[in-house]
């Protein structure tokens, strides 16, 4: 049995394509760090450090994009990539979850 294809990603320049990762990576970070999401100050502790350096990761790419002469963020098609690497649910991840309903 073949493994499930998924949709191609669209065209992304190497430095659009880094740009993403690190944006992924971050909203995993704060996704951990949510207070009202985690459950030990480890971990949540462990994600604030983690998520400096994806910071950082990021801004990078973003200069990188800059002094490329890549002055525009494409959105429609890194909108496309972010759903396509499940940027959804991880950003999902970010937000405060539903309240209980009574």
């Amino acid at each position: 049995m073949l493994p499930p294809q998924f949709p191609p990603l669209p065209a992304l320049t190497r430095a659009e394509a880094e740009f993403i990762d690190c944006y992924l990576e971050v909203l995993d970070q704060v996704g951990r760090i949510n207070p009202a999401r985690g459950s030990d100050t480890y971990g949540a502790l462990r994600a604030a450090q983690a998520l400096a350096s994806r910071a950082v990761a990021l801004r990078e790419a973003l200069v990188l994009m800059h002094e490329r002469g890549e002055s525009q963020i494409h959105a429609d098609t890194l909108a496309r990539a972010l759903r396509l690497l499940d940027g959804d649910r991880r950003a999902g991840r970010v937000a405060l979850p539903q309240e209980p309903s009574s």
